[in-house]
């Protein structure tokens, strides 16, 4: 097993959970989120939204029906999850981090949702 250290230098100091000895990451892959210990939280929060903005643009592409009923659950699988996991975990203190997530949001809706 392999645990991310986000901070302290001291090489000595063995982690440990439970009786298991933890290896050292410099990055960890969780949800589909990467979380490196070299990234600011602004780039780590451009990284993930470049991510969800990209899925939305395969919606855009790819799938044939505008429904509600169609687009919906697959936003509801693919990128809110991952949107509200990024908030979570990353915690953006400044606003144009918060913008940056809220627009993936919103994005939903420029793929212009109808209900026929």
């Amino acid at each position: 097993m392999q645990g991310l250290l986000l901070e302290g230098n001291n090489l000595l100091y063995q982690h440990r959970l439970g009786t298991d000895l933890l290896g050292s990451s410099s990055e960890e892959k969780d949800l589909r989120v990467l979380v490196d210990n070299k990234l600011s939280v602004s780039q780590q929060c451009a990284l993930g939204t470049k991510k969800d903005n990209g899925i939305l643009g395969y919606f855009r592409e790819s799938i044939a029906s505008r429904l509600k009923e169609v687009i919906l659950p697959l936003y509801s699988a693919l990128v809110r999850v991952h949107v509200e996991f990024c908030v979570q975990f990353w915690a953006p203190l400044f606003k144009k981090d918060k913008q940056l997530l809220a627009w993936i949001q919103r994005g939903l809706w420029s793929i212009s949702v109808r209900k026929d």
